[in-house]
């Protein structure tokens, strides 16, 4: 069996309109997309978040209306109906795209009633730090559902099934983290802070035996609903990574397969990465976030930045089965809570560094790859559509990124790699890119003379291999260009329409 390069696809940004229609743009997208060479589409929550068809899904109210009931102002979520999305999972699975739903199991919020308990004001620099007494306090941990009532599920949630809160209904201006009383934060979390369990909202108490219950069997009600391929697991450094040892296992054992799994644990610290892949037993494979944070600042720095050094400290080197490898997502996008901006001339490089080589399991971002365009508390953001090169790395990607890897990353601005090919994909690719000036340097292809061009039509000319196999290959300056061989043979002949 052929090997394929999986390349995955975030199918959203924060401020995609909320005019329902995502899920169409789904179906309607999948068959190109495929055709494209995206395997995987990773979409956003699904369910009915506490601003109804407003939320972008992370504020989540009831994790069981995939938009059918009229709650929180809306039937639809802000991605479209029940019926539109179970039709977007079908068509794209149809068209050999896997789909990945983003799942959010740290909190609730959006509470129907409210409810008086009593709670232990903590720090918010130090959760282990209690700044005073026992006090009443009202929440809203109430949830009831009354649009959807028992279907699915009868359970309704009370503040027994939560451990903390930041709100108190006697005082909105009282913004004070909150442990319920006789309540304890999970220790197996993020040690930020002392003790990161409480994120947000109403935190789930993954202690209690009807909330883990509730949760195990809404995520194979879900599985069942959908037949999605897998998830992507939101703020799991938050979360008890016991919890997951059981929550994954049951699950896959329910699906009777191998369901794909990714966690969003968003630290610059390599180490913690691999003590997380450690205390869950390499159930989950993790975002690459060291590499975005080097994009990022490799995009500020430009010539000033050491491009030999662009992969280390990364997971995309140090554990690449595990590595989900991305340039920017829905968080770090302008204007948003973790804002890490790659700059736009930086993007073709940072993607050429995810798509072409043979560590990691690339993810292509929505807004990077339509464009985005949208306005927030005053400011007007432009995001640049880098969709005609994206459409030639992922054409390499599918053709010619396979085998062997010889790098050559011994030049403080240019750095390159070529891929010699294997039994089911013999064809060559040299890739050379550089974030000074224009560069050339020799690479080995292992193709004795033989003519290559360049896919991204950045230089014109083609380039001859020598009688052993090397070449040298060129590129201009805060660029990247990507050689393939021209032979009418080639899957290259495909994009001259031969």
């Amino acid at each position: 069996m052929s090997q394929i390069n999986g390349t995955m696809m975030q199918y959203f940004h924060w401020y995609i309109p909320s005019d329902g229609n995502l899920w169409n743009q789904v179906q309607g997208n999948a068959k190109e997309l495929a055709e494209a060479g995206i395997t995987a589409l990773w979409l956003p929550p699904a369910y009915k978040g506490s601003s109804g068809g407003y939320d972008v899904g992370y504020s989540v109210y009831d994790l069981f209306d995939l938009g059918e009931f009229e709650q929180k102002g809306s039937t639809r979520t802000k991605y479209g109906t029940r019926e539109q999305l179970l039709a977007a999972i079908k068509t794209a699975k149809a068209s050999g795209i896997q789909i990945y739903a983003d799942v959010v199991l740290n909190h609730k919020n959006g509470g129907d009633e409210t409810e008086e308990v009593n709670a232990i004001p903590v720090a918010w620099d130090n959760r282990n730090h209690e700044l005073g007494d026992t006090k009443k306090i009202r929440i809203y941990s109430q949830f009831n559902f009354p649009g959807r009532g028992d279907k699915y599920s009868s359970m309704k949630w009370h503040w027994w099934h939560f451990d903390a809160v930041n709100h108190n209904a006697y005082d909105w201006s009282d913004k004070t983290i909150y442990r319920l009383q006789d309540k304890h934060f999970e220790t197996d979390v993020n040690l930020r802070h002392n003790n990161y369990d409480f994120l947000m909202a109403c935190d789930l108490d993954m202690a209690n035996a009807q909330t883990r219950g509730e949760v195990i069997y809404w995520g194979e009600w879900f599985l069942e609903t959908t037949g999605v391929d897998g998830f992507r697991l939101d703020a799991v450094k938050h979360i008890s990574t016991l919890f997951f040892h059981g929550w994954l296992d049951r699950l896959r054992e329910f699906a009777q397969r191998d369901l794909f799994a990714v966690g969003e644990y968003w630290e610059d610290n390599i180490e913690a990465l691999h003590e997380y892949i450690h205390a869950t037993g390499g159930r989950m494979s993790l975002f690459d976030v060291p590499l975005h944070y080097k994009f990022h600042r490799a995009s500020r720095m430009g010539a000033y930045y050491d491009m030999r050094t662009i992969l280390k400290g990364t997971l995309m080197t140090q554990q690449p089965a595990l590595a989900v490898t991305f340039v920017e997502n829905h968080d770090s996008q302008p204007l948003q809570a973790l804002e890490s901006v790659v700059e736009s001339w930086f993007k073709p490089l940072a993607y050429a560094l995810i798509l072409l080589r043979q560590e990691g399991y690339p993810c292509v971002f929505h807004a990077d790859y339509y464009g985005a365009h949208y306005e927030d508390r005053g400011y007007e953001i432009w995001m640049n559509s880098h969709r005609w090169l994206l459409d030639k790395f992922l054409f390499a990607r599918k053709y010619y990124a396979y085998g062997e890897q010889y790098d050559y990353f011994d030049d403080f601005n240019a750095i390159g790699w070529t891929r010699l090919g294997n039994e089911d994909n013999p064809h060559t690719m040299a890739v050379l890119m550089s974030n000074g000036s224009e560069n050339s340097k020799w690479m080995d292809t292992g193709k004795a003379n033989t003519m290559f061009v360049d896919l991204t039509e950045h230089i014109k000319d083609p380039i001859r291999t020598n009688e052993v196999g090397w070449g040298k290959f060129r590129c201009n300056g805060g660029s990247v260009s990507v050689w393939v061989e021209s032979d009418p043979a080639t899957p290259f002949a495909m994009i001259l329409g031969k």
